[in-house]
């Protein structure tokens, strides 16, 4: 069976059910605030019903998967249900991996997540460029073969990134801006076919003003995955003004404003849905 590529799904998906991403973020304050214990019973039941109530509805569920892996064995085996009964009900489901290394070490990063014979085969994950864009080749090319997306961090919202992010190379551009750039590269032939690619940046909602972006030119063919929305204090008022033309492209990204609404849920869909509200009315 032939699967079309991510940025194609992603589009199609954005359009029927808003262009929200929901984070699955499952960390010790959160499973309390919920009134769970932090095991993996705690773990197991937060996950089902965020799953259960929200990969019906919106666009994206995106587990992060360091709160899963912190319960080892058990902590994925709950992760592995979650991506497939997710992807099952509708949902795309993009890995919070952040995985970046070199050669078979990132290869085997590339089979764990876009191998659709992995049982944590995702629609999409996320990575690290910093040991060299080239150092991904691996990722992206399993991504293309199995029709799923790569997300690359390039301007993130941690005030730490702008370190390494908005460092110049020899040729006068930021890192940030390299990386934008080899993405665009990435998306071309999609784009020439009038289509989303299927290769995306991770660039923050707090960024602010265009000086925050490093010269970077965020129109790159692909989706632009923006972390930030609520708890670190961006607003979807706030997108147009970060990312200008690109904003149709944009897959805000929210957790704890809507899994805070937990663990009833009819509040967990409530919250979403408003959200996607929100993030619609701004980037029409």
């Amino acid at each position: 069976m032939t699967t079309a590529p991510f940025g194609a799904r992603l589009r199609a998906a954005m359009d029927a059910r808003g262009p929200l991403c929901v984070g699955i973020d499952p960390h010790a304050s959160l499973l309390a605030e919920w009134g769970l214990g932090d095991d993996v019973a705690g773990l197991e039941r937060f996950t089902r019903t965020v799953v259960d109530a929200l990969a019906g509805r919106v666009a994206v569920l995106k587990p992060q998967s360091a709160f899963f892996e912190r319960f080892g064995s058990r902590g994925i085996a709950v992760l592995e249900r979650a991506v497939a009964d997710a992807r099952s009900a509708g949902a795309l489901v993009l890995m919070d991996a952040k995985r970046g290394d070199i050669g078979s070490t990132m290869g085997a990063y590339a089979a764990a997540y876009l191998d659709p014979g992995s049982p944590l085969f995702s629609d999409a994950v996320t990575v690290s460029p910093y040991l060299g864009f080239g150092s991904l080749r691996p990722a992206l090319d399993a991504a293309r073969a199995s029709g799923a997306g790569v997300f690359v961090l390039a301007l993130t919202s941690n005030p730490e990134g702008a370190e390494v992010q908005h460092a110049v190379r020899a040729d006068g551009t930021s890192v940030a801006a390299s990386v934008l750039a080899s993405l665009k590269g990435e998306n071309a032939a999609e784009a020439a076919e009038g289509r989303l690619g299927s290769f995306g940046a991770v660039v923050g909602a707090t960024l602010g003003t265009a000086a925050s972006r490093a010269g970077a030119e965020l129109t790159i063919d692909g989706p632009l995955l923006a972390p930030g929305i609520g708890a670190q204090g961006a607003t979807p008022a706030d997108l147009p003004g970060v990312f200008g033309a690109a904003v149709r492209n944009v897959v805000p990204s929210v957790s704890r404003g809507v899994l805070r609404h937990g663990p009833d849920a009819a509040s967990l869909v409530e919250a979403a849905a408003r959200m996607a509200d929100e993030v619609r009315a701004v980037a029409e």
